[in-house]
């Protein structure tokens, strides 16, 4: 089973309609890598069918982020989200602060933590959001470069 399907029917297990507007924005998604602003949803979902009005876009984001199946993150200070996908119900960046590189990874080790979370407080997780933001390799060599040569002037 594809993950388009896995997730259309976590739609129709937490009592909501398979509908051709939720389908859509669910497509969009799994096709552009599962990272896109909501403009780019909305102009996708547009080309594929154009029936299907932002008021519809906006309202399934919102769902599949209560259910879980997305989640807006915050890359750029002062952009709109970036909706990401969830796969097996949490996602991983590393985010560069100079130049906004994503750089995703699988393992968080949260899964211990998870578990003590849920018993502690009583609560039942349905995913993470992990992200860790500081300078990639580039922008970390350029920044030390730069520093090398205002210490040597």
């Amino acid at each position: 089973m594809n993950q388009h399907s896995t997730r259309a029917d976590r739609l129709r297990a937490a009592g909501y309609k398979r509908t051709n507007a939720r389908l859509t924005v669910l497509q969009v998604l799994e096709d552009g890598g599962g990272h896109m602003t909501s403009a780019e949803i909305v102009i996708a979902v547009a080309a594929i069918d154009a029936t299907i009005g932002r008021a519809s876009v906006f309202r399934t984001l919102d769902l599949l982020t209560r259910l879980a199946i997305v989640r807006p993150t915050y890359i750029e200070a002062g952009s709109g989200p970036v909706y990401v996908l969830m796969p097996q119900g949490h996602h991983h960046h590393i985010i560069c602060t100079i130049c906004h590189q994503v750089i995703e990874f699988d393992d968080c080790g949260l899964g211990a933590l998870a578990q003590r979370l849920e018993t502690e407080y009583g609560v039942t997780l349905t995913g993470h959001l992990l992200e860790f933001y500081g300078e990639c390799g580039v922008c970390s060599a350029e920044n030390a470069a730069t520093e090398s040569t205002k210490t040597d002037n």
